[in-house]
């Protein structure tokens, strides 16, 4: 029987799927430093991770039985997957699985940003009681988000389905993306009915320029970060930024700065340059709205994650 070894877990639906198919599925977690003993002892030939797991050179050299690394989700940074794709390794993953749910994320970040809920949901236990009529006018001047403009840094799957959910708040949209040219995006209602919008790709400084608010969905690189104080200085005063894709694509510090100096009005982070230990000084900025990496993490993703990953092994093995 093949053996997958589910090391950042699997969903319940994923699981019988594969199980249904005459797959074994250990969804025991192995710490990293153990997993290269534990694959081999066991002849694991398919490997599923999420962001937690690394499978770098030394696994993929020491662990010769194994025939597929999966990543549930769309980022691959935590694999090596032009080596392992060399030595053979079918390498897979689910781009589209977790896009609406990251989507929502960042509309949940952005309406807390505008209406100020990451800072009143701190202050109001602790001052709620005595001091309501001074919170309350503190956060008594916030924004709409119909008719602002909300600028996208990276138009795969899930920068669209995010302006698709723009468009239908009333905002427009600017799209940049090194990648792609203008896209088609078709919106479904609950009633049947659709309607389809044309998005220019735009040169970054346009999009930081005109934008109220900018959210990045692009892959970590080995580079320098992608908004930097530079990109920062280009974006209008008093705009906000989200970052629901990886950490460090924003240099933290030049958001802090900007955020301290009031250039930025507010940052939202799923996302850190130091994952699991995420600098403090971060964490308690009183002008950032925090998540821990839960982008992708709602039940009905992980199903689509597992569903689809189970699809591709199936297939693969067939």
């Amino acid at each position: 029987m093949i053996k997958v070894l589910a090391n950042d877990g699997i969903s319940s639906q994923g699981v019988l799927k594969l199980k249904e198919n005459g797959f074994e599925v250990l969804t025991e977690k192995i710490k990293q430093e153990d997993l290269i003993e534990n694959i081999n002892n066991k002849n694991i030939e398919v490997l599923l991770v999420r962001s937690a797991t690394k499978v770098r050179k030394d696994i993929i050299d020491s662990c010769p039985n194994l025939k597929i690394i999966g990543r549930g989700g769309v980022g691959m940074d935590n694999i090596d997957v032009d080596y392992a794709r060399e030595k053979g390794k079918h390498i897979i993953n689910t781009p589209a699985a977790s896009s609406n749910s990251v989507a929502e994320l960042v509309f949940a970040h952005l309406f807390g940003m505008v209406r100020f809920l990451f800072a009143s949901n701190r202050q109001m236990p602790m001052e709620g009681d005595s001091k309501f009529k001074e919170l309350k006018k503190s956060f008594s001047s916030g924004k709409e988000l119909s008719g602002k403009t909300l600028g996208i840094i990276g138009f795969g799957k899930i920068g669209q389905e995010v302006a698709k959910k723009a468009i239908g708040l009333g905002m427009k949209v600017l799209a940049h993306d090194k990648f792609s040219k203008d896209t088609d995006i078709t919106i479904h209602f609950f009633n049947g009915d659709k309607k389809t919008f044309n998005i220019e790709i735009n040169d970054l400084t346009t999009v930081l320029k005109e934008s109220d608010f900018i959210t990045v969905h692009v892959p970590k690189t080995d580079k320098k970060a992608i908004i930097g104080a530079n990109e920062i200085g280009l974006m209008k005063t008093g705009a906000g930024i989200i970052n629901t894709s990886r950490g460090g694509v924003i240099d933290e510090t030049a958001l802090m700065f900007s955020l301290d100096k009031e250039k930025l009005a507010y940052a939202s982070l799923d996302v850190f340059e130091d994952e699991p230990n995420p600098s403090i000084h971060l964490l308690m900025h009183n002008a950032i709205s925090l998540s821990p990496h839960i982008g992708a993490a709602t039940n009905e993703a992980q199903d689509r994650i597992g569903i689809e990953l189970a699809d591709q092994i199936i297939t693969i093995y067939k």
